[in-house]
């Protein structure tokens, strides 16, 4: 049922790409995991992003001009993403290039987009090492999870919870952006005094993830972190469980853990995330979900947030890019951005010339509570600079 609403969209969307809209419009194009083994964390950040443009042009657009939306499918695959850029560049001519995908597809877009001289913007992908000081000057980053800055904060909030004295076992995916994180993860538990008992990095295709529970057990760890795709960190936290160890269990929170929580119910697994949880009810949260409930979306409002920022960005970057638009423009328009999250997270994105990422990063930390039953603040927003 997913995949064919997810087609239709993006048919739909590229039928309204003609020339004489090209002209009239602003014309925005995106690359987007709708489909794959990625979709179930990314293609909820693309549905976001296109409810919020739908929503910003029945409200009249920006500077008078609608944003007319191409959405192309990539299936988290760098092939195809390469050949959507290249659509979207040289047929479509898009202003601005959005990137919702997975990390196998950035290398081949980034070159596209840069050749064509078209900032590119990574909305519900994690962030490329680019958009870091010093920041690629065409790239940009939304996006709610990072892998170094994660793992800063997550180790950080384990010795808060319990001290330096401890046992840590370390997760991740054995894919390069995960390893990243988990080598950051690495390198700040050894500076906090902490002693790393194991370090596992589990393969994509894993069906059993016991023995690789069995190895980080076998060091009697206080505490494990993973930090990767979510079937890695709520696989290894199961496989764990399975075998007895009642330690605490850290995790990044992405679109789909909300809902795991209150399924898992377990006290212990604590998610570290930059996004408010739904469960709050935001204002915001209230219009993504009203915006879901009217377009019959199949995806779940929480699993929207990082596409809803990134819609907000692109109409924020629009508006101070003015009218007539250019590529360059916006570019110019990005470098020095400050967006209104509108409390999806604990404060702006802010970008400059040199920062690309943006010059805070606030997280929370959630937990299942079992004398409230239901999820609760383990740790209120704290934010940390960005250099």
């Amino acid at each position: 049922m997913r995949k064919i609403s997810l087609t239709i969209i993006a048919v739909g969307l590229t039928l309204l790409a003609a020339p004489v809209h090209a002209q009239e419009t602003y014309v925005v194009g995106m690359s987007a995991a709708l489909t794959g083994p990625g979709a179930s964390t990314v293609a909820g950040a693309a549905e976001g992003a296109r409810l919020y443009i739908e929503r910003l042009n029945k409200a009249g657009g920006v500077n008078g001009r609608s944003i007319t939306l191409i959405v192309q499918d990539d299936q988290g695959e760098p092939s195809k993403a390469a050949a959507n850029a290249k659509k979207l560049l040289t047929q479509d001519n898009v202003s601005l290039l959005i990137n919702t995908s997975l990390s196998s597809t950035f290398a081949p877009m980034i070159a596209e987009a840069q050749r064509a001289g078209v900032p590119l913007l990574f909305a519900g992908s994690v962030c490329p090492p680019e958009v870091y000081p010093p920041a690629n000057e065409f790239l940009f980053c939304t996006t709610s999870f990072s892998a170094a800055h994660d793992a800063r904060a997550t180790i950080d909030f384990i010795k808060q919870k319990s001290g330096s004295n401890i046992n840590i076992g370390l997760a991740a995916m054995a894919i390069p952006v995960s390893r990243l994180g988990i080598d950051a993860a690495e390198k700040f538990s050894a500076e906090a005094g902490m002693k790393l008992i194991a370090k596992e990095n589990i393969p994509p295709a894993t069906a059993d993830y016991t023995p690789f529970a069995t190895k980080i057990m076998e060091g009697n760890p206080d505490w494990v972190y993973c930090w990767a795709p979510w079937v890695t960190e709520i696989k290894t936290f199961g496989a764990l469980r399975k075998l007895g160890w009642k330690g605490g269990y850290a995790l990044n929170v992405l679109p789909e853990t909300e809902g795991e929580l209150v399924q898992i119910k377990d006290s212990e697994l604590y998610a570290m995330g930059t996004n408010a949880m739904f469960f709050e009810n935001l204002p915001v949260q209230k219009e993504i979900a009203k915006a879901a409930q009217d377009a019959a979306s199949t995806y779940k409002p929480e699993q929207m947030s990082d596409g809803w920022i990134g819609g907000t960005t692109i109409e924020t970057a629009l508006k101070a890019a003015g009218w007539p638009v250019t590529p360059t423009k916006i570019k110019e328009a990005m470098s020095t951005l400050t967006i209104d999250t509108k409390g999806l997270r604990g404060g702006p994105i802010e970008w400059t010339k040199d920062n690309h990422f943006r010059t805070k990063q606030y997280y929370r930390v959630y937990r299942w509570s079992s004398a409230k039953n239901a999820i609760e603040v383990a740790q209120d927003w704290k934010d940390y600079i960005v250099k």
